[in-house]
């Protein structure tokens, strides 16, 4: 006592205790009391000294319980002594953390805190004070615990730790690798630190930083399982299937009895192709957890993919049969019956599953895509525009919702997301590239679209080409694939290319995938060529794979980006040249399409640029047409189709989506300057009726100047071409097999040739039957030929006559030329193949 003062003494005593030396603690209060004995600051820290020797040991028999994982009898002894030393602040510490082991948190809190009220300084109460928040998922609480441990303790790397996880769990993904160096600078073999920050970096979108963070904490840790699971997740998202399937398995290795690590080993196996494997490990999570739904859906996905619909579904009522109200299996179960064909199943799936989760975009998309496939246009777009409401920016359901307001001609509300147009999917999200070229004319935008649709939709490998072509086979064997082998407007202009194919020097192989559609069209298709396989029931690798054993050396999509498209199998590459033709008007913008058919009207070399396949040009037009397509010899009058006998028609076979305003207002001025005129359109859809109608009448014409043609027989169609006077076209999609037909029917086609090309196909047309007079390239002169043809009889009687004998005389109708100039295409392309050389531009000059 010669040189501490009491409190001194009595400091250095309280430091002792502290640091669990009671001993020492002791003797410095006896020091004191040696010299001061009625010293009551010294006497009662005594007495608690004394007290806490009695319960230290108290404490380590529970320790030792505790780490036997004995939590209920920790809390029973705790709780019990706890009674005799109320104000021990480790006995409340370890109650609370047992009670936090056994999810009592409200209890673990309670004792928590009487821990810190009995020693505030105690870093390590506050640490758990802001544990057991963290639990109780109350963020910024624990946040204010974590700081106080950090205050008390600032070098301790838990604390640090801990801190980071909260930040990260609010996204603030930089403050918490701030917080995760703080504590790997103390600790710099903090394993965990080392994968938190991985985390955290993942979160931010850097990878490479998350792998290297990920790869330290396994340096320190080598049976970090969970480190494992994390890098195998980076990976995959990086499309590194391989090296991902490799870090799974590890993990496994390691943690053998974790069904989402299999789960996970499953998902690489499927983007990897490989089905069988996916399947496997997807029953090995089931086999562990066996209401484990991630793979019930997957499964269900993987056979719903594959085709069998019938057995996708019996595994996603696995799934419901354990949680009957998972969103995500009743939006799937929805998604197999819409392709199964069943729409009123697959509407009841998608509602119920928006009982569930009423903010899914993606079920209010399916829903919306259901309700279109019913006809019932309306209550699609009613759908789309909920998406919408939640996700303003999800670009497809903006692009469906615009094609079906195309459809019905609801001119109003595409001009209020005009502004959107230009950019849906031209950077990052994907949209149908085909539901937005009625609405912009912009081949550019049509290409961007594309590839980023085909990039993200077909991500497959090809299967790699087992042996090349080295020389010429007897005969060359063509593949043409589509949904279509039926009375539809690809197969009238095609049906009798595939009957002329010259069979000395070509197979012809048709693969089906229509939806069971029987009719007399597809019987004599299928006797025109040499094998036809209906593939319906076959998934797109297998149908890939079909082909290579039949030994295609040319394979034509003639479907492309068009509604029952299988481009799937394209991606599999299921033969060594592949061709876009006929089916969609414009660029693939797909890697694994060599060749597009076309002619220089459809892209003249200042728009060449524009496509991503090497070009085979046809000397004329590209489309093929069949000149054996009767036309009804039934006798047709005006007043037969309701028409008025002595006006002037004009008339336009388009689809009602092909119609838009620009065209409508053109129109509308016509039917002003040609008194008594009429407007003859097909009738599509009964909400197009209405609003064409309400149009007419917004402009000042009588809506019954308007006249909808019911549709036909295709030989009673064309004839009746001849009732109208003038077709008048539309712009950023053409008439195409309208135009065709038209032609074909005697009737006249004036068009506005654009820049895609959908807007070039008619004058195309025009141009191989020699009349390019009727080809105009702005809408005053569109508008000013139309209304000098309708003033002009003579003048339209004179192309009318050119018509009928440039039907017999012009390219255009002449199949048997077309089939050989074909056919030249593809033995040129064939040629350069077994060359060795890339796809190369091609010129067919006969």
């Amino acid at each position: 006592m010669t040189h501490l003062t009491i409190d001194q003494t009595l400091s250095k005593a309280k430091l002792y205790a502290k640091k669990g030396n009671i001993s020492e603690a002791k003797k410095f209060c006896q020091d004191v009391l040696h010299t001061y004995p009625n010293n009551m600051r010294a006497k009662q820290l005594l007495n608690s000294l004394d007290t806490s020797t009695s319960s230290s040991k108290t404490f380590n028999e529970l320790i030792n319980i505790f780490n036997k994982k004995q939590y209920a009898e920790v809390i029973k002894i705790s709780e019990r002594y706890l009674q005799i030393y109320p104000k021990d602040a480790s006995l409340w510490n370890i109650n609370g953390a047992a009670n936090e082991e056994l999810g009592r948190l409200d209890d673990a809190l309670k004792s928590f805190k009487n821990a810190v009220s009995l020693d505030k300084n105690n870093d390590a109460y506050y640490n758990n004070i802001g544990i057991t928040f963290q639990k109780k998922g109350l963020q910024d609480d624990a946040l204010i615990a974590y700081k106080k441990a950090i205050t008390i303790n600032p070098n301790n790397p838990e604390y640090y730790n801990n801190f980071g996880t909260i930040l990260e769990k609010k996204e603030k993904f930089e403050e918490a690798i701030k917080v995760y160096n703080k504590a790997l600078h103390i600790r710099p073999d903090y394993a965990e630190a080392h994968y938190n920050m991985g985390n955290a970096y993942k979160g931010q979108g850097e990878l490479e930083q998350a792998i290297e963070s990920l790869g330290k904490a396994l340096t320190f840790n080598p049976k970090y399982t969970q480190a494992y699971n994390n890098l195998g997740n980076i990976l995959h998202q990086q499309g590194k299937i391989d090296e991902a399937i490799e870090m799974f398995q590890k993990a496994i290795s390691i943690s053998p009895n974790r069904p989402e690590l299999y789960c996970n080993l499953g998902n690489s196996f499927r983007d990897n192709n490989n089905l069988s494997e996916a399947i496997n490990n997807y029953s090995k999570s089931l086999s562990i957890k066996f209401d484990f739904l991630e793979p019930y859906n997957e499964i269900g996905n993987i056979l719903r993919n594959n085709l069998k619909i019938d057995e996708a579904i019996e595994f996603y009522n696995k799934g419901l049969n354990i949680d009957p109200q998972n969103w995500k299996l009743l939006n799937n179960l929805g998604i197999a019956y819409h392709k199964k064909g069943d729409m009123e199943k697959a509407i009841y799936a998608f509602k119920a599953s928006l009982n569930s989760n009423y903010n899914s975009t993606e079920v209010l998309n399916n829903l919306g895509d259901a309700y279109k496939n019913q006809g019932k246009t309306v209550d699609a777009i009613y759908m789309y525009n909920k998406a919408l409401v939640i996700s303003p920016d999800f670009e497809t359901v903006r692009s469906q919702k615009l094609h079906q307001q195309a459809n019905i001609c609801d001119w109003n509300s595409i001009e209020d997301d005009r502004i959107f147009i230009s950019q849906l999917g031209v950077q990052k999200q994907f949209v149908t590239p085909w539901s937005l070229l009625s609405l912009e004319d912009n081949p550019l935008n049509h290409k961007k679209r594309s590839e980023i649709f085909a990039k993200i939709k077909y991500p497959q490998k090809a299967i790699p080409l087992n042996t090349l072509i080295s020389k010429y086979k007897k005969r060359i064997r063509i593949g043409y694939f589509s949904s279509d082998f039926y009375d539809h407007a690809t197969m009238r202009l095609m049906s009798k290319i595939l009957t002329l194919h010259d069979r000395q020097k070509f197979e012809v192989f048709a693969y089906s995938y229509d939806l069971e559609k029987n009719d007399e069209m597809k019987t004599n298709l299928i006797n025109s060529v040499d094998v036809f396989d209906d593939v319906s029931q076959m998934s797109d690798k297998d149908v890939a794979l079909l082909a290579r054993q039949d030994e295609i050396d040319i394979a034509v999509d003639l479907k492309g980006h068009t509604q029952n498209n299988r481009s799937g199998i394209f991606a599999y590459r299921a033969a060594p040249i592949q061709i876009n033709y006929l089916g969609y008007p414009g660029t693939m913008g797909a890697d694994f399409i060599d060749y597009l058919i076309a002619d220089l009207t459809i892209i003249p070399e200042e728009y060449r640029n524009y496509y991503s396949e090497e070009i085979i040009y046809m000397p004329h037009s590209y489309q093929p047409t069949n000149n054996n397509r009767l036309i009804s010899q039934k006798e047709m009058t005006r007043s037969d189709m309701g028409l008025p006998e002595d006006s002037f028609v004009f008339c336009c076979f388009n689809n009602s989506y092909k119609i838009t305003s620009v065209e409508f207002d053109i129109w509308m001025n016509l039917l002003k300057q040609v008194e008594g005129s009429v407007l003859w359109l097909l009738k599509t859809n009964k909400w197009a009726q209405a609003n064409l109608r309400k149009e007419a009448e917004n402009r000042g014409v009588n809506q019954d100047r308007i006249i909808f043609a019911e549709k036909l027989p295709q030989a009673e169609h064309l004839a009746r071409q001849k009732l109208a006077d003038l077709f008048i076209d539309t712009f950023n999609v053409n008439a195409h097999t309208t135009a065709s037909d038209a032609l074909w029917g005697g009737l006249p086609v004036v068009t506005k040739i654009g820049k895609g090309f959908a807007s070039r196909v008619a004058a195309s047309l025009l141009n191989a039957i020699d009349l390019p007079e009727l080809v105009t390239d702005n809408e005053k002169d569109y508008e000013s030929l139309i209304l000098e043809l309708a003033h002009n009889q003579e003048k339209l009687i004179k192309i009318k006559d050119r018509l009928v004998m440039n039907r017999i005389s012009k390219p255009l109708f002449d199949s048997e030329m077309y089939t050989k100039h074909l056919e030249n295409g593809y033995q040129q392309i064939y040629q350069n193949f077994i060359d060795g050389n890339k796809p190369k531009t091609i010129n067919i000059n006969l």
